[in-house]
């Protein structure tokens, strides 16, 4: 046998069928397609899903969950998988030269799933709270050494400020009092006697 003479089975494959070649060919003029609309005629086409205008599928149906951005990079850690290792201490590097995650992924974090009978440590992962109590039940420790984030100091609160910086402003002058204003405060007091000129009479002096 040679590999020029390997031919699939007779009957397994079919020729494809040659539209446009004339009348007695059965699919002749149109090709299949019919007469005019939309299929009928080049480009048309529309996206997969679509239902001619109608709200498809896809977006009568509700959403749900979400895609985590770190899946990819992000790998979760069983107690039996932990049982299983040879390795005493358990970090990251240990993980994916025993093949238990990807050579991709750059974080870890250890879930309480199955069970540990076994003394192990793990090192610089992440561990979730029964997780911890199973590990520590079972004579193992956790030891974490990577950098923590440091707490966000609270910013000065800018209202306790504000009286001591109050008191410090010079008093405002008194406000000057507008002419229509003059006129009504006038008319409010009471009017004092006119003194008496000395001419003694009432007409303007000459």
């Amino acid at each position: 046998m040679f590999l020029n003479d390997i031919k699939p089975a007779p009957g397994s494959r079919k020729p494809r069928r040659r539209v446009g070649r004339g009348i007695g060919s059965g699919f002749g003029k149109t090709a299949g397609r019919g007469h005019k609309g939309q299929k009928a005629r080049s480009g048309g086409y529309h996206k997969v899903g679509f239902e001619g205008g109608q709200m498809p599928l896809q977006r009568r149906l509700p959403k749900r969950g979400f895609t985590p951005l770190t899946r990819d990079t992000f790998a979760e850690i069983r107690l039996s998988d932990l049982e299983r290792m040879k390795a005493d201490t358990i970090d990251l590097a240990t993980l994916k030269a025993e093949g238990v995650i990807s050579r991709l992924k750059t974080e870890a974090k250890v879930v309480l799933s199955g069970k540990l009978t076994r003394k192990v440590t793990v090192k610089d992962m992440g561990v979730t709270k029964g997780a911890r109590a199973a590990i520590e039940a079972a004579g193992g420790a956790i030891v974490d050494n990577r950098p923590k984030p440091e707490p966000k100091q609270p910013e000065p609160k800018a209202k306790a400020a504000a009286p001591a910086a109050e008191a410090e402003k010079p008093a405002k002058p008194a406000k000057k009092v507008a002419k229509g204003e003059k006129s009504a405060q006038a008319e409010k007091a009471p009017k004092a006697a006119k003194p008496e000129s000395q001419s003694g009479g009432k007409g303007k002096a000459k």
